[in-house]
């Protein structure tokens, strides 16, 4: 049986091919469970997010044919078009790159935490599907526990790299006090969602969401405990807001000089902090000149994040480190569970030779054949039945392979050193 694993990530596809490789959440089971119908598939799983497609699997078959194929079928994609964006991972890679992926070592934004309660959510999945086996059970499971080890020990996760987090650090810079501010937030993505949940953590007071879908904007001010209101509202609304922070996907400006500047003046030079995630730009630059506006964009939180990334990436290099030694726990486990399935087939073929030994003697016990026969009988058979398989392969070995195989035997049996035998050659 071999670990198998096959995907595709944002290193080796673009969002658009990423976007038609996902699986819906609708269609997530259905997939699940033919994955796991396919014959060749003993153990599988799917993790399946914005980032990253992937096919676990314990296998027996000869490639990774099947897994790709499958995976081009169920979403429809060429399987020629799609070869330059697969990568496959068998055994030690597949526990390595399973590792990695849990601790957040494989993730666009280095030690990002999402990836880890996806992964626990794939799982679940396989789990109820009844996909997971003894061996995909346990390298979820250690890999779980290696992540928590890697971000309890290392500082993978101590400094957020994204431009939300870099942008309320900048403004608790701004203000001494935020728990009576208000906050504006413009947009309704995941920037502006994530920004929220920070402001949300320092104790910003009062958050209002504009967008052009209200019902989104609606969505989130629930959420954070917040007020909506449509865009076209946001001139109105712009004086009660001590910080503005856009992130849209509009071509145009959305907030233009004469509105702030309008502001400014109603708010009677009270300070203004404003950020602009977008790109394109969402709040006109002149109004950086303003007196009491503090103006920033995506390029001046450029320090703080790359500040922030090079700790994480002191931090993935220790990480790394640490993996080699839960890896081999890994494959230390799997070998003693490959030695023990070995032991039990040994034995259970040495009880079926006994067994059919035993029932000749009988036989030639209860026809009156005499007891010291049959007993010379039984040690003589049972003898060759049980040295014959051992001395042919070791007959027939060649070379290095050979020596490999006596070294072995001598160890397996603890016997001592031979010397050679006139009557070697009637050992059979």
């Amino acid at each position: 049986m071999t670990l198998l694993t096959v995907g595709l990530n944002h290193n080796t596809a673009p969002l658009a091919v990423r976007e038609t490789a996902a699986f819906p959440p609708e269609q997530f089971d259905d997939a699940l469970g033919d994955l796991l119908r396919l014959p060749h598939v003993e153990e599988g799983a799917i993790l399946s997010t914005c980032n990253r497609t992937e096919l676990y699997a314990v296998t027996d078959a000869p490639g990774d044919g099947t897994l790709r194929d499958w995976l081009c079928r169920q979403r429809g994609l060429s399987a020629h078009d799609m070869s330059g964006h697969f990568y496959v991972y068998r055994d030690r890679d597949t526990i390595r790159h399973t590792l990695r992926v849990a601790s957040g070592l494989d993730s666009m934004i280095l030690g990002e935490p999402q990836i880890l309660g996806q992964m626990k959510d794939a799982y679940r999945s396989a789990r109820a599907a009844r996909g997971t086996g003894p061996l995909l059970t346990r390298l979820f499971e250690h890999s779980f526990a290696v992540a928590k080890q890697i971000r309890s020990q290392t500082d993978i996760g101590a400094n957020p790299v994204s431009v939300a987090y870099a942008g309320v650090s900048l403004a608790r810079q701004i203000f001494a006090d935020l728990s009576e501010t208000c906050a504006m937030l413009i947009g309704a993505g995941d920037t502006i969602d994530l920004t929220a949940r920070y402001l949300a953590e320092i104790g910003v007071s009062r958050m209002v969401f504009a967008n052009r879908s209200v019902e989104r904007a609606q969505a989130l001010a629930t959420r954070y405990h917040g007020y909506a209101i449509a865009l076209a509202d946001v001139p109105a609304h712009l004086a009660e807001a001590d910080m503005v922070i856009a992130s849209t996907a509009a071509p145009g400006y959305i907030v233009h000089f004469s509105q702030l500047k309008a502001a400014v003046k109603r708010r009677r030079r009270k300070p203004m902090f404003v950020l602009d995630l977008a790109v394109p730009r969402d709040i006109d630059p002149a109004a950086g000149e303003l007196e009491d506006i503090y103006l920033y964009s995506v390029d001046d939180l450029q320090g703080v994040i790359d500040d922030n990334l090079r700790s994480r990436e002191q931090a993935a290099s220790l990480a790394d480190g640490m993996l080699d030694a839960r890896i081999e726990e890994y494959i230390d486990w799997l070998d003693s569970r490959r030695a023990t399935d070995t032991i039990k087939a040994l034995r259970r073929q040495a009880e079926a030779e006994r067994d059919e030994v035993l029932d000749k003697a009988r036989r030639r016990l209860a026809r009156g054949d005499d007891t010291d026969a049959v007993l010379a009988f039984v040690g003589r058979t049972l003898t060759n039945k049980l040295m014959h398989p051992p001395s042919a392969t070791l007959r027939h070995a060649r070379g290095a392979h050979q020596q490999e195989l006596l070294t072995g035997a001598r160890e397996l049996f603890q016997l001592e050193e031979p010397e050679h035998d006139k009557d070697d050659d009637d050992i059979t």
